[in-house]
């Protein structure tokens, strides 16, 4: 089943102007040894917008996006994520930070044994004291919540087929509901195409597009292909060697200009059919 609307309208459904912004990052820098990843980046994110990190492979824009909920720990620079400042902040405070933004992977991270349901409702474990023991470790209304997310994805049919039993667009999918279901405020997005084919490469970033606009979740989301970015994103950061070389807003893109700022041409794109 196709999840892409007939049409979407980044010009009539842009981000309204707002004063809070989700993410604001000065500077930052990541080191790994002698191998810097960042380079100094500076990147402002408005509370409701669906940016785009695009860069080719090693340009860092997977350091910087792992980098914004701690999962790397910063070498230098200066970041505030959804009023936290990462850069100072404890164990203890980046770990409720991580409870209000979802991840999603590129390798889906689901638990294949377990049915698509359960893999969603892991989102809510971050609600549950003591320890988890299947279905009946939730109430009734978190199961509700989850499948009203697995159904949003356009899988409520597959609520109790494993999750290693589906497709690789399924799987995604099913990991998108499971960031739902964190009731996130943020939501990172990490490569969530780059395993699968085009149509369902388009369905996933409908997807997540629409969760923006409706949700008004805040929406970072890293791709090495830019047609796809130019298509979805509100706005796109272009990283190149750990450092930015380009911030505008999609609507004033074209892809020979992405391409141009990057000084080099981009890679065909592997894809694994599905």
């Amino acid at each position: 089943m196709s999840l892409i609307h007939a049409t979407h309208s980044k010009e009539s459904q842009a981000v309204e102007p707002e004063s809070s912004y989700a993410i604001q990052a000065t500077g930052l820098r990541k080191s790994f040894g002698e191998t810097h990843a960042l380079r100094g980046v500076d990147l402002q994110v408005p509370t409701g917008e669906m940016a785009i990190l695009l860069g080719l492979s090693g340009s860092g824009k997977s350091t910087l996006l792992r980098s914004l909920n701690g999962l790397h720990r910063l070498t230098g620079g200066e970041a505030t994520v959804l009023g936290e400042a990462i850069h100072t902040a404890k164990p203890r405070r980046m770990r409720s930070l991580r409870s209000r933004v979802g991840f999603i992977f590129q390798h889906f991270n689901l638990v294949g044994r377990l049915t698509c349901l359960e893999n969603v409702l892991i989102g809510a474990a971050g609600r549950i004291r003591g320890p988890h023991y299947g279905l009946l470790t939730y109430t009734r209304a978190q199961r509700r919540e989850a499948l009203t997310h697995l159904e949003r994805v356009g899988l409520g049919e597959l609520a109790f087929q494993r999750a290693d039993s589906l497709s690789g667009g399924q799987q995604q999918r099913v990991g998108i509901a499971r960031a739902l279901m964190q009731k996130p405020e943020l939501i990172l997005a990490d490569e969530p195409v780059a395993s699968l084919d085009p149509q369902n490469a388009a369905n996933v970033m409908d997807l997540l597009f629409q969760i923006c606009l409706e949700n008004r979740i805040t929406v970072v989301c890293t791709l090495h292909q830019v047609d796809l970015a130019l298509e979805w994103g509100h706005r796109i950061v272009g990283l190149r060697n750990g450092t930015k070389v380009l911030d505008e807003p999609a609507s004033a893109l074209n892809r020979s200009r992405v391409l141009e700022l990057y000084g080099q041409l981009e890679p065909e794109a592997e894809v694994i059919p599905q």
